[in-house]
């Protein structure tokens, strides 16, 4: 089957250019969200249509920019869609996923985004550095819950469970039971 995702950026703009195209690739079924690319889990037709997509399915798209927005969110999407069996089309940029040169240039897109990864945790690094050099950085602060104590009161006294105290509290439990063992309630 043939999946089309049709993506622009504000309510305002329009699609029809993008509905065109995928009509005359002969789609089967066409996603479209008026959303920013930013951020994939905020577009609600794009995760709609990532759950609906089953094996031997393809999606296809009219640019990579109307997928994804940054090369790493747009290997994550390719990546998950692979792990259904799912092919990916990219129109303009003539990236097919079915064949060995589509293959190829998402291995391109991976090794710059690798690249790209790299160099921001470097200057993180290396900015961290700077910070702890000069007294400036001290860490990441402590999440405060203002009902700790009367959450870990009930679980003490056996009202609730350490699964529901930690529920309560948003805490996992490493951070649960660390909390508890330093704070005297």
């Amino acid at each position: 089957m043939k999946i089309g995702y049709v993506r622009v950026s504000t309510q305002e703009q329009n699609t029809i250019r993008q509905e065109k195209l995928m009509e005359s690739l002969n789609v089967d079924e066409l996603f479209l969200d008026k959303a920013s690319g930013k951020n994939a889990e905020q577009r609600p037709e794009l995760q709609r249509m990532m759950d609906y997509v089953r094996k031997g399915d393809t999606v296809v798209v009219e640019s990579i920019s109307r997928f994804a927005r940054h090369t790493r969110d747009l290997l994550e999407l390719v990546e998950k869609l692979t792990a259904k069996e799912v092919e990916f089309i990219s129109q303009k940029e003539a990236i097919d996923t079915t064949t060995p040169t589509g293959k190829f240039m998402l291995t391109v897109f991976g090794a710059v985004a690798e690249l790209e990864r790299e160099y921001i945790l470097q200057r993180q690094q290396e900015g961290i550095a700077i910070a702890k050099a000069n007294g400036v950085y001290k860490g990441r602060k402590p999440i405060q819950r203002p009902n700790f104590n009367q959450v870990v009161q009930l679980w003490r006294g056996g009202e609730i469970s350490a699964a529901e105290a930690m529920r309560r509290l948003d805490l996992k439990p490493s951070t649960f039971y660390r909390k508890v063992r330093k704070e005297v309630v």
